[in-house]
C-alpha cells in the first residue's frame, strides 16, 4: 500500500506535509469526488470485506468504491500514515421511514484532532447526506457546506448529526420522490458517541448489512459520487443528478430511469468504474435515500 499510488487515484497533486486543515480538507474533498459510496459489491456476487489491504486493492488498484466501513477505513490509513490523529467512532443511522436510529452501530466515521480542536470527517455516507468538509465537534453550531447547513446537537455524551434541507426543482416529476420527503425540511442523519472503536466492532455489523435480508444494502443496489457542484446517484435503475444551489436555496433534482443495456455504460461514464462481474440492479425497498 502507497499513499502516492492512492494519491494518484483521488487525482491529489497538493502537498501534505503541513498537518493542517486546509490540506485535510483538500484530500478529503478529492477523496468524496474520486471514490463513489457503493455497494454493487453485494450485487455482483462479491463479498465486502474488513481488510485493509483488500480495500486498498478495491478502491485504490481496480478504481471501486465501497461503503462507509471501506471509504473510512481507507481514509483512516491514509490520515495516519501522513501523521494525523485519528480514531474510529461508531455511529446508528437515522431511518426515516421508522422515525428511529439503528439498534445497533451500523456506520463507521472518524473524529481527527487537530490544533486541539476535534472534527468529524466521514467519506463514506454518500448520497445528499455526504459531508463535503471536515465539521468541528461543536454542538448547537450551524456549519453551512455546499450540500446544505449541517449541525450537530450534543445531549448526556451522544451526538446527533443533523442537515438543513434546500427546497427541490425536479423538472420530471413523474419519477420524482415522495411528497413527504420533499416537505422534510431538517432531517437528521445518525448519533454517535465519542468511544473509540476498534475495527473488529465493525465486523458483525459488515456481515449483517450485506447478508441479511431487511438490510437496505441487500434490497437497494446504490452507487453515488460527489461531483464539483452537486451529487450523482444510481439507486436500481434511477439515476438521480443534483446540482446543489441551482437557484436561490434550492437545487436541481434531475432524474431518469434507464435500461439494462445503460448500466455499464452509465456506470464507466458517471462514476467512472467497471464492474468485474455481471451486476444485477434492484430496488425493492420503500426506504428514501434523499
Amino acid at each position: 500500500m502507497d499513499i502516492k499510488e492512492y494519491f494518484a487515484r483521488i487525482s491529489y497533486q497538493g502537498s501534505y506535509d503541513k498537518l493542517d486543515l486546509a490540506t485535510l480538507t483538500d484530500i478529503f474533498q478529492h477523496h468524496i469526488q474520486a471514490v463513489a459510496f457503493e455497494n454493487l459489491s453485494i450485487h455482483c456476487g462479491e463479498s465486502i470485506e474488513l481488510d485493509l489491504e483488500a480495500t486498498y486493492n478495491k478502491i485504490v488498484r481496480k478504481k471501486r468504491g465501497g461503503w462507509c466501513m471501506e471509504n473510512n477505513y481507507l481514509l483512516s490509513w491514509v490520515l495516519k500514515t501522513l501523521g494525523y490523529d485519528v480514531t474510529l467512532l461508531g455511529s446508528k443511522v437515522y431511518v426515516p421511514e421508522y422515525n428511529a436510529y439503528a439498534e445497533e452501530i451500523d456506520h463507521l466515521l472518524l473524529k481527527v484532532v487537530l490544533d486541539d480542536k476535534s472534527y468529524i470527517v466521514d467519506g463514506g455516507f454518500g448520497m445528499a447526506y455526504q459531508l463535503w468538509q471536515p465539521m468541528e465537534l461543536i454542538s448547537g453550531t450551524d456549519q453551512p457546506q455546499t450540500p446544505g447547513v449541517f449541525r450537530f446537537l450534543e445531549e448526556n455524551g451522544v451526538w446527533y448529526l443533523e442537515k438543513v434541507k434546500r427546497k427541490q426543482w425536479i423538472p420530471n416529476q413523474s419519477v420524482s420522490t415522495s411528497h413527504n420527503v420533499e416537505k422534510e425540511v431538517c432531517r437528521r442523519v445518525y448519533l454517535f458517541t465519542l468511544q473509540p472503536r476498534d475495527i473488529e466492532d465493525f465486523r458483525a455489523c459488515n456481515a449483517h448489512l450485506q447478508t441479511a435480508p431487511d438490510s437496505l444494502f441487500v434490497t437497494k443496489s446504490i452507487c453515488s459520487l460527489q461531483t464539483a457542484d452537486g451529487v450523482r446517484a444510481l439507486v436500481g435503475w434511477k439515476l438521480t443528478e443534483i446540482k446543489y444551489n441551482y437557484k436561490d436555496n434550492m437545487d436541481l433534482v434531475e432524474i431518469r430511469i434507464l435500461a439494462d443495456e445503460e448500466m455499464e455504460k452509465t456506470l464507466k461514464e458517471k462514476f467512472h468504474m467497471t464492474l468485474d462481474k455481471k451486476f444485477v440492479p434492484i430496488n425493492t425497498s420503500r426506504l428514501s435515500l434523499f
